[in-house]
């Protein structure tokens, strides 16, 4: 785990037009994320939450505000640079997973160093995360073959495998029974304590409870810092 400075947020706001009408998203949102700390961000549905984590990464470009890693202010990288940034700082684990559909279960948890032409072998770190996460049985079974948990669990791993300096997640037990639910949960602790930064939309309880810091959000912005 490299040792990296922590994200900071200043002062974020997003909007978005629907049928001519102006939707804040996020609005005046600033936040550290401290380099060894899991962050949990809760609130009701529409209030922001995905979109927030979106600017975080990158993925979105802020109406207003920074987002500042590395001393540089990643809002204003062009798409190219930001792409850069993201593939060696963050580890992004989506709703909808993006899992390769033709790739196996270690190849998609490969992906991330295969796109990077990293010429480390990351093979064994790969199968370690497949062990953790209960995937062993799976290597080398293919999307279409999993269930959402499995799949789920797959790009957890696949975010992980850089080893990145944070990792941004969107309901990241949201498809898992209890038992798989804490080994993600215990995963993410170890991740935090050699260093990672943890930045986690969620709805589970469970999972909030599990955070160093609760952030709760209301219309865009915090409601509450716990």
């Amino acid at each position: 785990m490299n040792n990296r400075e922590s994200l900071l947020l200043d002062r974020l706001c997003k909007s978005y037009k629907k049928d001519n009408q102006e939707i804040k998203a996020v609005v005046d949102f600033s936040l550290q994320i401290k380099a060894g700390e899991i962050t949990a961000i809760c609130g009701p549905s529409g209030c922001g939450k995905t979109s927030l984590l979106l600017l975080s990464g990158g993925l979105l470009t802020p109406d207003s505000g920074r987002v500042l890693a590395e001393g540089r202010e990643i809002s204003r990288l062009n798409a190219d640079g930001k792409a850069r940034w993201r593939s060696t700082y963050c580890g992004f684990v989506f709703q909808q997973y993006h899992l390769v559909p033709y790739l196996s279960v270690k190849e998609n948890i490969l992906a991330p160093e295969l796109a990077l032409g990293r010429n480390e072998d990351r093979r064994e770190r790969a199968g370690e995360l497949c062990r953790i996460l209960g995937l062993d049985e799976r290597k080398q079974h293919y999307p279409g073959e999993l269930s959402a948990g499995e799949k789920q669990r797959v790009a957890l791993a696949r975010a992980l495998i850089t080893e990145p300096a944070v990792l941004l997640a969107d309901e990241i037990t949201g498809n898992l029974d209890e038992p798989n639910s804490q080994m993600v949960l215990n995963l993410l602790r170890e991740y935090s304590l050699r260093g990672g930064s943890v930045l986690m939309v969620t709805h589970d309880l469970k999972a909030a409870d599990a955070a160093d810091r609760i952030i709760h959000m209301e219309k865009g912005k915090i409601a509450e810092d716990g």
